[in-house]
């Protein structure tokens, strides 16, 4: 679609966003930033942790290319997907229509995700090379497409839906509610504990169950796309002297220049790496060092007793960080993400340690959870302070490049580790109609619990001395003003 044709199509009243106040008000909360992301958060969830299953014990892959495949094709797909993820950067900043730079694209993701979530598990059964080429098709029409289109389009909604610094915070909380709770439930408690115990390696019960949950996510990210409302672009659009466009290597010398946007995303890369890794982890350290095979308690409690701080962290974390900043709260939260490691790694056979292990960790993964993206937009302001224009598209194509490519990369490292200490995967006893699993080697079981536990530990240290430097919120609501003076706006 050609840009006059893009912005012909998108001046239709239809497309307009059913939120129409220059306040952010409940409405646009809880329609726009919790509802509607939660059908395709909760679909990449479930992805981020169980596709990986999907591959390794449903269509047993581990073995293809003598294990090469599974620990080399994530990585060199996410090569891919960093280019797809620059472009489409480069592509929301020179976005203009009458519903914003960001919105048009959440309007051609809903489709692309609900179909190419299906394809993800509609792998034939037939030769080895089919699967294969199948599987990259698939992976890359979602990863490098479709969730990218996507992801980049929902996260810049906070940092452009207004410039008041309480209401942003407060998108910011709706925002990651809908990432951290509603997924969380579905992925965390009912998939262990109901829907795994039954669907073990079957593969029609798992493309029925995932067709399902990828339709559910095309009419809430339409909900998303119509309650949501780009007032900083709107802003910006009124003002003669933001018209001309701002050269691409202009951008990137603002931004790889500035120190506070050099900070906050190496704080956001450790992060997404370590935090992937734990999240791909998850399934197996439940399956063979804590508990047995699709147990349904296990992981629920695991999932449940450790994330219950995230269901009671809604209603204080926005105002502690109001009261002490979100740096401040956020470098104490991870002083606690160091201790609950330390107190899993005392006995990660144990389960009442584990538990209250996890439970003092993710009290303390609480600020980075809810609060990152204000601080994040934070940094966008300020870098629009000093050069006096935005670089929201391409920031952005970073931020989603690390989580994509770190998807990836993390998955490969992962495949990787099973394959060499000697991982078995189960197998599907067509005549008991029963999933049978092994114990795991020592070994196996030894790289599983640090990779779940004891990475973390070591990343919580060096996060809290990034955050030691990043002071961009102390005068926020200054460099705010001063933008708003220079754009003419009252």
């Amino acid at each position: 679609m050609g840009k006059s044709r893009m912005k012909r199509f998108y001046e239709r009243k239809a497309l307009d966003s059913r939120i129409t106040s220059e306040e952010v008000r409940k409405k646009e909360k809880w329609i726009g930033y919790l509802l509607g992301p939660s059908g395709a958060l909760l679909l990449n969830a479930v992805l981020a942790v169980y596709l990986n299953v999907y591959y390794t014990d449903v269509l047993g892959l581990t073995k293809v290319w003598g294990g090469a495949f599974l620990a080399i094709f994530p990585i060199a797909s996410k090569i891919v997907d960093a280019v797809t993820n620059i472009i489409m950067g480069y592509i929301i900043d020179r976005t203009k229509s009458r519903q914003g730079k960001a919105r048009p694209w959440l309007l051609l993701s809903a489709p692309l995700v609900a179909v190419s979530g299906i394809l993800l598990f509609l792998v034939p059964d037939s030769s080895e090379i089919v699967q294969v080429l199948w599987i990259m098709f698939s992976y890359n029409l979602y990863y490098s497409l479709s969730f990218t289109m996507y992801n980049m389009s929902h996260n810049l909604m906070v940092p452009l839906s207004t410039r008041d610094v309480k209401a942003r915070g407060s998108l910011s909380v709706f925002s990651n509610v809908a990432t951290v709770m509603i997924s969380g439930i579905g992925v965390a408690l009912i998939f262990p504990m109901l829907i795994m115990p039954y669907i073990g390696v079957n593969k029609s019960a798992w493309i029925t169950l995932m067709s399902i949950l990828s339709i559910i996510a095309l009419p809430l990210t339409l909900l998303e796309y119509y309650f949501t409302k780009e007032r900083v672009t709107e802003e910006i659009a009124k003002s003669q002297e933001k018209d001309t466009q701002v050269p691409y290597l202009v951008q990137w010398k603002a931004i790889i220049t500035d120190k506070y946007w050099i900070l906050i995303i190496l704080f956001f890369l450790i992060y997404t790496i370590c935090n992937n890794i734990k999240n791909t982890a998850l399934v197996y350290y439940c399956n063979y060092v804590l508990g047995s095979y699709n147990d349904g308690i296990t992981q629920t409690l695991v999932s449940a007793i450790g994330g219950l701080p995230m269901g009671i962290g809604i209603f204080a974390v926005w105002p502690l960080a109001k009261k002490f900043g979100k740096r401040n709260i956020t470098m104490a939260g991870l002083i606690l993400y160091m201790l609950g490691g330390i107190i899993c790694l005392i006995n990660p056979h144990n389960i009442v340690v584990v538990l209250m292990g996890q439970f003092v960790k993710n009290m303390g993964g609480l600020p980075v959870s809810y609060i990152f993206l204000a601080l994040f937009a934070d940094v966008l302001d300020h870098i629009e302070w000093k050069n006096n224009f935005r670089c929201d598209g391409i920031s952005m194509s970073i931020y989603t490049i690390i989580i994509t490519v770190a998807s990836g990369l993390t998955l490969g490292i992962f495949n990787f580790v099973l394959s060499r200490t000697g991982y078995i995967a189960p197998m599907f006893n067509e005549a008991a109609k029963e999933t049978v699993a092994v114990v795991q080697n020592v070994s196996v079981q030894n790289a599983i619990t640090f990779l779940f536990v004891g990475l973390e530990v070591i990343s919580a240290v060096i996060l809290f001395i990034i955050l030691a430097f990043l002071n961009v919120e102390s005068n926020i609501e200054e460099k705010q003003k001063e933008i708003l003076e220079r754009n003419n706006v009252r």
